[in-house]
């Protein structure tokens, strides 16, 4: 919602579209499985995963609460096609507007003002199917927050006391219980409190659930939240323009350059407190409520505000965060500057041209219950180039091919084993148009630079 301290704030351009296709080869197994997302082994195949859950994992930051008109969101959230908005705690019915115009789902930031009225205006929104999720405090190390007439949160590294972050961790677990409790509002989930790393004294609250042993303030077995919440901009703390930038910020394990899990939720940046150890890290349930890339501040300009937010969505999740929200949708609101992916007088910027092609070409999907799996080969391929592979409809794919280098490009080939019926090409950053097609083809050459190639399928139904 707002952005991080840029005291502490730990901290891409297009080369040519694809030069060609030579031949795409797929092979379908026949028997249905399970949807894990994980690789198969190599005869086994590539589970698919179903593309309206990659959809549903797209989301932006608005500032309704903030005195913005909701009216004024409706085209620029249809015209994206994200599915999730994130914002403070405004007027309730704007949220219920906005689920009714556009489809979208509200993730809100908590008040601790009176978690009373928090939860009857959360059941509000919810009784309209317009609730995603309700989200603990916001970056409290930056913005205190008081909870039945106590203060906490800031943050001091040297000099003095260091700040008391205890109603903090008392206003997250009564938020979670209160949520928990309710009948309408139990099966949503909650969101823990951002930029935990700063907490002090070890309270807990880089734990979704503080387990025996933790040797924390709040005692064993205190619950928090259901997803661990990071602010990872993919802009980093160092504010450079490095190869695989947006896959860098979705690591669950590194730290340096990018303020992200492990600095929060393993071994804390505030004051060195332990949380989750680095096997545990990758699988914990997580989302990023703010990532971005200024326009102007940051390296690049729009085109590489474009393509590395379409990066960042795609890393994101292939790295295991469930929700992924941009910060934010429009410049100038909230302290925003010109990280929105629209100005300030509501003009898309090529990031908002770019979502909407990537999202509309991705929209040509239906509900699969059992995703099936299926085997290729992508052959010369550096550590820039990376993978998702989707299932829109029962014998329709897409399969989408990303690279991040800050220069330069590389050809690779996909390749499988029998041939598929069609296949169409798309870049984004181009259009919602193919740029090549083929019938009955078995492998094919993509030139990839620094954005993502979507490659759809059709195969015989098996």
């Amino acid at each position: 919602m707002r952005a991080c301290d840029v005291s502490r704030f730990r901290s891409i351009g297009r080369q040519g579209p694809i030069i060609g296709i030579v031949a795409l080869n797929l092979l379908l197994a026949n028997i249905p499985i399970a949807n894990s997302g994980e690789p198969a082994d190599a005869q086994a195949g590539i589970i698919a995963i179903p593309a309206d859950d990659f959809l549903n994992s797209l989301g932006i930051c608005i500032h309704h609460a903030q005195g913005v008109d909701a009216q004024s969101y409706v085209a620029p959230l249809k015209y994206l096609g994200v599915r999730n908005i994130r914002d403070d705690f405004g007027k309730p019915q704007g949220y219920v507007y906005l689920k009714k115009q556009t489809g979208v789902k509200a993730n809100l930031i908590a008040s601790s003002k009176d978690l009373g009225v928090t939860i009857e205006s959360l059941r509000y929104i919810a009784r309209d199917d317009a609730l995603l999720s309700v989200e603990g405090p916001n970056e409290p190390n930056n913005f205190p927050i008081t909870y039945k007439g106590e203060t906490g949160g800031g943050f001091q590294r040297l000099f003095g006391k260091p700040a008391d972050w205890t109603a903090v961790a008392r206003f997250q677990r009564d938020l979670y219980n209160a949520v928990k409790s309710d009948p309408l509002l139990a099966k949503y989930p909650v969101f823990n409190v951002s930029e935990v790393g700063a907490q002090s004294p070890n309270l807990g609250l880089q734990y979704l659930e503080i387990p025996q042993g933790a040797e924390t303030v709040f005692p064993a077995g205190t619950r928090f939240a259901d997803y661990l919440n990071v602010h990872n901009y993919v802009a980093g703390t160092q504010k450079r323009y490095v190869d695989n930038q947006a896959w860098n910020a979705a690591d669950p394990l590194m730290n340096a350059g990018w303020d992200g899990l492990f600095g929060n939720h393993g071994t804390l940046w505030g004051h060195g407190y332990r949380g989750y150890g680095s096997a545990e890290l990758p699988h914990v349930p997580k989302v990023t409520t703010e990532t971005g890339w200024d326009s102007h501040s940051d390296f690049g300009g729009e085109k590489v505000q474009g393509t590395v937010l379409l990066n960042t969505y795609l890393a994101q999740y292939k790295r295991g965060w469930k929700y992924t929200f941009l910060y934010m949708l429009r410049d100038g609101e909230g302290g925003a500057g010109n990280q929105g992916v629209y100005n300030a007088d509501s003009s898309p910027k090529l990031a908002a041209h770019y979502i909407h092609n990537f999202t509309s070409i991705l929209s040509d999907q239906e509900a699969i219950k059992t995703p099936r799996r299926f085997r290729y080969r992508i052959e010369n391929a550096s550590g820039t180039t990376h993978d998702l592979l989707l299932q829109g409809k029962p014998n329709a794919f897409f399969l989408v091919v990303w690279g991040e280098r800050t220069s330069g490009g590389e050809d690779v080939e996909i390749r499988m084993p029998s041939k598929v019926r069609s296949v169409r090409i798309y870049d984004p950053t181009l259009g919602t148009d193919p740029i090549e097609t083929a019938d009955e083809t078995d492998r094919l050459k993509l030139w990839l630079t620094d954005h993502p190639i979507i490659v759809k399928f059709v195969a015989d139904a098996s």
